[in-house]
């Protein structure tokens, strides 16, 4: 995991994205209707001249269908050999620290590491108020 994560806010809950994976952060462009089987892709969206398809990352994560109510920011990654955008309500930071290993006895089959609050305003992520930091290959897979 490369040294660093994006900090996103996503329904009131922090998370960490690899900032290596990490290819652009956005205000969320209009959304293209479009066919999808996961319940967690809003459509598709142009971003870097292409369209890649959108995912709301609360819903991904929580494995249900993405919310009526919109995010503001589309993070553009690369999963494997291709690229998605999540959706996320906001890009509050960029941390430049190695994640922490994820602490005995949590199940967080989603997170690679987690990293604690930075300041007074952090933590209602994953355990103890740690912030989890995504595993993009085990999303990758989830997404597949």
């Amino acid at each position: 995991m490369s040294r660093g994560y994006l900090v996103v806010q996503v329904e009131g809950r922090p998370y960490g994205l690899p900032l290596g994976r990490v290819l652009e952060v956005s205000e969320l462009p209009e959304v293209l209707d479009a066919p999808r089987a996961l319940p967690a892709v809003r459509g598709l969206v142009a971003l870097r001249g292409r369209l890649v398809p959108l995912v709301h990352l609360g819903a991904l994560l929580g494995e249900r269908a993405a919310p009526a109510v919109r995010g503001r920011t589309a993070v553009l990654v690369r999963l494997g050999d291709r690229q998605v955008a999540f959706e996320v309500d906001d890009a509050e930071e960029v941390v430049r620290e190695q994640p922490l290993p994820l602490p005995r006895g949590q199940s967080l089959p989603w997170a690679a590491g987690v990293a604690r609050p930075r300041g007074t305003g952090g933590g209602g992520g994953g355990g103890g108020g740690l912030i989890p930091i995504l595993d993009f290959d085990a999303l990758e897979e989830r997404i597949r």
